[in-house]
């Protein structure tokens, strides 16, 4: 088993990931950062992202799992002194892959000679450069559906739902369920400028396509990473083709952690 752990760099995360690294090595493990079969980030889930897109480029044969050393996290279920525990399931094939839908947008320009691609395992959102008003026709499947006009807005995917996409008011999405969904950031409605302003949940076979109004320059995070495009001719979103692969190796039941994370501490 090749693997490789990518720490979130504090003290307690980097003394975790040098314990695991010296306990898998003695297990004749091979820590390859260049082509690793297991991507353990040590963190939280922001770790597993940053983990993610340094690996994305091998979804088709990497396996990712997350242990967290703060608060508990929908992509990082193992605590720290359960890592031996992890290190012997995962040196036993003691685990079966999930596979969860990604998003993929695309981005083109006026002068149509090169275009962008990128891919999001939580969500991306869309603004303009200066904070001013974005205006943007939406279309769904080539065909008009809005002229949007507010903040912005944020495109998820299902296991990213619950993290900026829920803060806007977006429904929490199983992430078994093959579907992104686009939610408005304080969109603009009254007796002149109208949008749907309910987040819209799109199944696989939809694309949606954002076409600037009033602005060529767009101020664009990807989860963690923040891009500016200029020239853009049109954004389009859609479930990419890729999934990313998570190592379970005992049940992991959602709806559980979505009320450990948002309700149970209310009881």
């Amino acid at each position: 088993m090749r693997f490789v752990i990518v720490s979130k760099g504090d003290t307690k995360s980097n003394a975790l990931k040098d314990r695991m690294v010296h306990y898998m090595s003695d297990m004749a493990m091979e820590h390859d950062e260049e082509n690793p079969e297991m991507v353990i980030s040590v963190g939280g889930d922001g770790t597993l992202l940053q983990a993610f897109h340094r690996y994305q480029h091998l979804l088709d044969t990497a396996a990712f799992v997350g242990v967290h050393t703060g608060h508990l996290g929908f992509y990082a279920d193992w605590l720290p002194h359960e890592v031996e525990r992890l290190v012997i399931s995962i040196q036993n094939d003691e685990y079966q892959l999930i596979e969860y839908p990604l998003l993929e947008i695309i981005i083109t320009y006026e002068n149509f000679g090169t275009e962008s691609r990128y891919l999001a395992l939580n969500e991306s959102t869309l603004r303009t450069e200066d904070g001013t008003t974005l205006v943007s026709d939406i279309d769904i499947r080539n065909q008009h559906f809005e002229r949007f006009r507010g903040d912005g807005i944020c495109v998820s995917t299902p296991s990213g739902s619950t993290a900026y996409n829920k803060a806007l008011g977006g429904a929490i999405i199983h992430p078994s369920i093959e579907a992104l969904q686009l939610t408005e950031i304080a969109s603009i409605n009254n007796s002149v400028f109208r949008t749907v302003g309910s987040p819209l949940v799109l199944p696989k076979h939809h694309t949606t396509q954002v076409h600037p109004v009033n602005s060529e320059i767009y101020k664009m995070t990807v989860d963690h990473i923040n891009l500016v495009h200029k020239g853009v001719r049109q954004i389009q979103f859609r479930v990419a083709d890729e999934k990313v692969k998570f190592a379970r190796f005992r049940p992991f039941p959602f709806w559980k952690r979505v009320h450990e994370s948002f309700i149970s501490d209310r009881d």
